[in-house]
């Protein structure tokens, strides 16, 4: 999409085949523009065909055509869209100057259909328009990825603080292991010059005292081992415990997860597409009475040319053709141009009145299934971030099985092991037994004390190296903590922002609405009305099977009566009027709140004709503060109205 900022001061519209147009090329300066003419005279299709450039699909080919084009030029930048009528349907080729042109059709490109105008006059929710364009779905995932980051930030975080209340334990032990360890180190040098001293007392036999010390070398080796043994014993236990305690929490878990299982959620998408499938009817519908209506309308306006020439070479009577001009451009009747018969004018338009009945009967319908399916969407979205929970906690609960299987396995093993050492340390223990004869038993206990004292001093340093590197640990947790909680707020201001997008966005749209509707019949000058502006109320209303509490836009209409006393009014009190100036002023405000100023260059205004010159006038003046380019079409008598510099653009 290309930035409002970097605009030029003109662009160049090229038009083929849409509306009632053949084929033309208009240049539009920014500022406002208007498309002064009578009725039928395409200035409506021309505001399409601007539509049609920026990328709207709410437009109808030329009826005799197969093959349509725009074209709209800025400086060097080239946006060119063609559509092809196939099977009855219109397919357009190459995109348009928006990106999404969503909040464009319901915000700036306000034709009479458009639907934030007609929301006003049939008194729908008015949130529903304004809250549309926003991704739910897109901002209910990133919730759910927030929220699961910050679960996992809170775990370690608590694990960091449990492993700093340890901190004062683990400096207190080491302080204790370094004073053991230096006592140790002193009984164990006593030792060594008292088994030095002996030694000399006993050199004649040194073949028995080396196989004694042999034997104390493997006993001191066997206790080292013994003692690791039951390290590991203790602390596989421990993990068990652990492991228990958290399969514990995620059962809990998993069975408070509500999943029923009655639901069919491929059942669900069938009928999801079933809906979408109901949709894309409908609109073909819309489009299709759309094309009819307005054919219609250009033949009883009487501007296709074509099908008049054709008309008036089978009705002439007389050499000047008076009657078939009397019939095709005036009086109570018109030739039928289906079965050219002559027809009363009142029962054409009584038709066409029932098509755009029947085609608002449509919208209606249509807006239902879009209910429906986000409805459908919404419940097929809980469903799978259930199930997918389920299949989460029941991978973790099957993950947590195995290690804690994995844990006795080795607790087995390490018992077996332990029972063994303790056979191969008494057989150790009876062979220096044996060995110990009276003149070495002095010597030989020494020698048996040094290896204990310095198998405890292994132990002992182990130990310390041990508290020390946890200690370690723990300090660089604690660095990393301040960065964890730095990005847990990060993501608790996220997860705000998310959950207060919605909130904000209507909170915005109506302090917008409220603000320039004050402004506005400040300007307008409507006499009997003192206020109209919106307040937001919770309503219950049903989802699918549930009820759910949600926001709705009541709009306030304040009458003042020639007592100055003020009165509730509704929207049915108002004047056309009135409506559609409270229509336009809603649409102003979604244009605002959604900031499309900063992507959509254009707004085109058309219908205006129900509002009367002066204040049309003054209207155009309050909107033009906002686009780029404001293009508006309007009646002669109403354009003449208009003091605010202009361009004005009567061949179309």
């Amino acid at each position: 999409m290309t930035s409002t900022e970097t605009l030029p001061d003109t662009f160049t519209l090229d038009v083929k085949n849409i509306g009632g147009i053949d084929e033309t090329s208009v240049i539009f300066s920014d500022g406002v523009s208007l498309l002064e003419g009578r009725n039928a005279t395409n200035r409506t299709s021309l505001l399409q065909a601007v539509m049609a450039a920026m990328g709207s699909d709410q437009f109808n080919l030329k009826g005799d055509a197969e093959h349509g084009r725009v074209r709209i030029t800025f400086d060097e930048t080239v946006i060119e869209r063609e559509f092809n009528r196939r099977n009855g349907d219109v397919v357009a080729t190459g995109d348009g100057y928006l990106d999404d042109p969503e909040l464009a059709e319901l915000f700036a490109f306000l034709l009479e259909e458009n639907e934030a105008r007609r929301a006003v006059a049939r008194g729908d929710n008015l949130r529903e328009i304004i809250t549309r364009p926003i991704d739910t779905e897109a901002i209910n995932a990133e919730i759910e990825r927030l929220q699961a980051e910050k679960r996992q930030l809170d775990e370690q975080i608590e694990r960091i603080d449990s492993r700093e209340r340890d901190l004062v334990d683990l400096e207190q032990r080491k302080t204790r292991l370094e004073a053991e360890i230096e006592e140790k180190q002193s009984r164990l040098a006593e030792l060594e010059s008292d088994i030095e001293e002996a030694d000399t007392d006993l050199q004649e036999d040194r073949e028995v005292q080396d196989r004694v010390q042999e034997h104390l070398d493997e006993l001191k080796d066997r206790r080292s081992e013994l003692d690791d043994i039951r390290f590991k014993l203790d602390t596989a236990e421990e993990t068990i415990e652990s492991l228990e305690a958290e399969r514990r929490e995620k059962q809990d878990e998993r069975d408070n997860l509500s999943v029923d299982p009655e639901v069919d959620i491929e059942a669900l998408r069938d009928e999801l597409d079933g809906l979408r499938e109901r949709k894309r009817r409908i609109n073909n519908q819309v489009s299709e009475l759309q094309t009819i209506i307005q054919f219609n309308q250009e033949m009883l306006e009487g501007t296709d040319s074509e099908l008049a020439d054709v008309l008036r070479d089978e009705t002439d009577t007389d050499d000047d053709g008076s009657l078939t001009d009397q019939l095709l451009e005036g009086g109570e009747s018109v030739v039928c141009w289906t079965c050219g018969s002559e027809v009363s004018k009142a029962d054409i338009e009584d038709t066409l009145d029932r098509l755009q009945t029947f085609r608002q009967e449509k919208l209606d319908t249509r807006r239902s299934v879009q209910t429906e399916i986000d409805e459908m969407k919404e419940q097929i979205s809980e469903h799978e971030q259930t199930q997918r929970e389920l299949e989460r906690l029941e991978q973790q609960l099957a993950d947590i099985e195995t290690e804690i299987e994995q844990k006795h396995s080795q607790m087995e093993d390490l018992e077996a092991r332990r029972e063994e050492v303790h056979e191969e340390i008494e057989s150790l223990e009876q062979a220096v037994e044996e060995e110990q004869t009276t003149d070495y038993g002095e010597v030989l206990d020494l020698h048996k004390e040094a290896n204990q004292v310095e198998l405890e001093l292994q132990q002992k340093e182990d130990e310390l190296t041990a508290v020390e590197e946890e200690i370690s640990e723990i300090e660089a947790l604690l660095t990393d903590r301040e960065e964890y909680k730095e990005r847990r707020e990060q993501v608790n201001d996220q997860l705000e922002e998310l959950r207060n997008r919605i909130d904000r966005l209507e909170t915005e749209a109506i302090e917008a609405f409220n603000s320039h509707m004050e402004d506005v019949l400040d300007i307008l000058e409507y006499e009997n009305i003192a206020r109209v502006w919106i307040e937001r109320q919770e309503r219950e209303v049903r989802q699918g099977r549930r009820k759910v509490t949600e926001n709705h836009f009541e709009l306030h209409i304040v009458r003042e009566a020639e007592s100055g006393r003020t009165y509730e009014g509704t929207v049915d009190t108002l004047s056309e009027s009135e409506r559609e100036v409270v229509g336009l002023v809603f649409a102003l405000a979604g244009y605002l709140v959604h900031d499309l100023f900063e992507e959509v260059p254009v707004m085109v205004l058309d219908s205006l004709e129900a509002i009367d010159s002066d204040r049309i006038a003054r209207l155009i003046e309050y909107f033009a503060e906002y686009p780029d380019f404001l293009i508006v079409a309007l009646l002669p008598e109403d354009a003449g109205a208009v003091e605010l510099d202009h361009e004005t653009i009567t061949d179309i």
